[in-house]
């Protein structure tokens, strides 16, 4: 795979933490540049992180592509209706304060870890493929840090426009990315 496929490959694998991230803009009460490289990190680290792991263990268990769309299925779904319930909880009661909860690891690696599964897969066919898989996952990780802090940006922007349900919004995304996902893997449908 040349330059250009990586990078194509890299754009693919970070629409998911994308949109994620766009959820995670509109449920956050504040927006800044540390913020976005929390987001960013995590889910860049996690696009870093799970090719490798499906590279190196392709021998061992190919079989977790066969139902990797489940588990985003289950993990987008459950953080999603989280969110959701969150969203109706009164102002000032115990959650999210000032955002910051939002963006601790109970949080975020759930939602990072949802959003790289298929990144998982893509290393499991690194291993069946002719690719520099360091400089493979060093591109997939630098485009999906980017673009989840576009992301975030992008999430509070619309969250200042729609006020104080963004955060059902933000749940609401994140159980249609679920759902997406879980329809594209039983074959229903194919974006």
């Amino acid at each position: 795979m040349n330059l250009i496929g990586m990078f194509i490959l890299a754009l693919g694998l970070s629409m998911d933490a994308f949109a994620i991230a766009i959820g995670k803009g509109l449920s956050l009460s504040k927006v800044n540049l540390r913020n976005a490289l929390i987001v960013g990190a995590y889910f860049g680290g996690f696009q870093v992180i799970m090719p490798l792991i499906g590279y190196f263990a392709a021998t061992y268990f190919t079989g977790i592509t066969s139902f990797d769309y489940l588990i985003a299925f289950a993990l987008l779904t459950i953080l999603g209706v989280r969110m959701i319930i969150e969203s109706f909880r009164e102002e000032g009661s115990e959650g999210e304060g000032d955002g910051k909860a939002s963006l601790s690891p109970v949080h975020m690696i759930p939602l990072s870890l949802a959003c790289s599964i298929d990144a998982l897969a893509v290393g499991v066919s690194f291993a069946f493929i002719e690719i520099d898989v360091i400089l493979a996952v060093i591109i997939i990780g630098i485009v999906t840090f980017v673009m989840s802090m576009i992301g975030v940006k992008a999430g509070r922007t619309f969250g200042d426009r729609i006020g104080s349900r963004a955060e059902l919004l933000g749940g609401m995304i994140l159980i249609a990315i679920g759902l997406q996902i879980l329809l594209e893997g039983l074959g229903i449908i194919n974006f």
